[in-house]
């Protein structure tokens, strides 16, 4: 009889990780731990990721306000910034926003409406469409959106971020005013020093604003690109993918990860003489229905990888068979001609109508996503995950 199980994933239990830990000792011996205790063999192919903040954390890759306030000062002067499009989370961005309101004299928020870009929501659709508002020209000031839209909170964590991030830059010592717009470029009627906070729009947004005549603009992955102080760091990303770790100090998205997964992969080998694949995930890309946030607030789902999880899935349709080139068949003929077609598929089905349907995305990005939602966010106490037969298919005895 055939296998009946497919793909496999398992969260693996870890030790609390501190600054200084070997993770890729802790890594390795928990997932061979794991084995023992599940009595699960390894394959090559088999998947071991772990969470970015496991890796940050090990690396100490922490910056205080204090850190983020000096890089806010010494590159737009400690006057007035522009800080537009940044994302409504007290766990992702208040905490950065504490260190540029400490790094200036004013600061002038501008949301993007009806939500941010990765989907949290100040006002529904449905409010924008019954006020007669259009998103795409108005610009509206905090009085204004106010007036129409009242003291909205979000769905899920009942705050009201318009008053939220104005309480922080007023009690970081600095004026602040709000106003509400999606086209960049709206900003310069206040200021020409802008801080684009967006995540996977900002190089158009940083190029739009250049060519209208901006001043000073920087990214948030310009802030913290490098030491401040003694400061961790992200070369790659600066403040992009930082969490808050305390009321004062973030913990940064981990750097230098490639040589992470290659030793862990190195190690997994030595034990057990499997060739596994490793990576380092962070958020996942998945779009929630009802509270409408699709999660990705990390610039990437993975920053590093062992070569093997390169590329996209190169897989065919089942239905798409069973219902058109074999509709005549069924019961065992079906199934082994559903086998034959697997096993002489081309390297490369990309446009092939036996691959429509298939999930078009990268295989970080997948098995990212599934990570994600399997270690969870919270109490589970599992930020590595170990994956079987995800690259099995209907002929995987």
């Amino acid at each position: 009889m055939s296998r009946m199980i497919g793909t496999v994933s398992r969260g693996v239990r870890a030790p609390i990780i501190k600054e200084g830990d070997d993770i890729v000792e802790i890594v390795t011996s928990s997932v061979l731990e794991a084995s023992e205790d599940a009595g699960f063999k390894f394959n090559d192919r088999d998947i071991v990721a772990m969470t970015e903040a496991i890796v940050a954390r090990a690396q100490g890759n922490y910056a205080t306000v204090d850190d983020i306030a000096a890089d806010v000062k010494a590159k737009f002067g400690g006057e007035t910034v522009g800080v537009i499009f940044p994302i409504l989370s007290r766990n992702r961005f208040a905490i950065c926003l504490r260190g540029i309101a400490k790094g200036a004299k004013k600061v002038v928020i501008m949301l993007s409406y009806p939500s941010d870009e990765v989907g949290n929501h100040l006002i529904s659709m449905d409010a924008i469409d019954d006020k007669g508002v259009d998103p795409y020209k108005d610009v509206l000031s905090t009085a204004k959106y106010r007036e129409l839209f009242g003291y909205e909170k979000h769905t899920f964590t009942g705050v009201d971020y318009v008053e939220y991030y104005e309480s922080l830059v007023r009690e970081c010592g600095a004026e602040c005013e709000i106003i509400f717009a999606n086209n960049a470029k709206a900003i310069l009627d206040y200021t020409k020093n802008v801080l684009c906070c967006d995540i996977h729009t900002r190089a158009r947004t940083k190029r739009i604003l250049k060519a209208a005549g901006a001043e000073i603009v920087y990214g948030l992955d310009e802030i913290l690109n490098a030491p401040v102080n003694g400061s961790g760091f992200n070369a790659d990303y600066g403040l992009l993918g930082s969490n808050k770790a305390t009321e004062d100090k973030v913990k940064l998205f981990p750097r230098d990860c490639q040589p992470v997964v290659d030793a862990i992969q190195k190690k997994l080998f030595e034990a057990t003489g499997k060739k596994i694949e490793v990576m380092v995930y962070g958020d996942g890309a998945f779009k929630d229905p009802v509270g409408k946030i699709w999660e990705l607030a990390d610039p990437v789902v993975s920053p590093a990888y062992t070569d093997g999880l390169e590329g996209t899935p190169n897989e065919l349709k089942l239905k798409y068979l069973a219902d058109n080139e074999f509709a005549a068949l069924s019961g065992d003929e079906l199934k082994e001609a559903i086998k034959g077609k697997i096993q002489e598929k081309d390297d490369n089905l990309v446009g092939k109508m036996a691959s429509e349907g298939t999930t078009p995305r990268r295989l970080t990005d997948l098995i990212g996503s599934l990570c994600d939602l399997t270690s969870g966010s919270g109490d589970k106490g599992t930020p590595i995950v170990f994956i079987q037969g995800y690259f099995d298919n209907y002929t995987t005895d």
